[in-house]
């Protein structure tokens, strides 16, 4: 079983009950996108584990499922995907990092333009 085979036992169970997918989103106070991508498996759209693993609980109750056996097969699940390697979320760590930096000196680069174009000692390119 993976996330797919896991979101769409929830959505089955869902359906067979008779709920609409917004009557959770309604009762669950979840918004409908996490629930939608929850039951497709789309793992990189919902939020870290310890939200999910709430989600899930509150689904589970709402649908008259147990919560602690929704959960256990999620884990069950989420166990069988492997953790990234320290070596990949090192890579991962270092290109935010990058973005983020280029991102700052970009900003801090175009306010010192700014400001020298504002005090007069660069033309205004709009000054013709």
């Amino acid at each position: 079983m993976d996330h797919v085979d896991f979101g769409k036992y929830l959505s089955q169970q869902r359906e067979l009950r008779g709920l609409s997918l917004e009557d959770v989103a309604r009762e669950t106070k979840i918004p409908p996108t996490l629930i939608a991508a929850l039951e497709a498996g789309q793992v990189e759209r919902l939020p870290s584990r310890i939200f999910v693993v709430n989600y899930i609980k509150a689904y589970a109750q709402v649908i008259g499922l147990a919560p602690e056996e929704a959960v256990l097969r999620y884990e069950e699940v989420d166990r069988s995907v492997p953790a990234p390697s320290p070596a990949q979320l090192e890579t991962e760590r270092r290109k935010r990092a990058y973005v983020g930096l280029s991102v700052l000196l970009v900003a801090l680069a175009l306010g010192v333009y700014l400001f020298l174009v504002l005090s007069g000692k660069l033309p205004s390119p709009l000054a013709r």
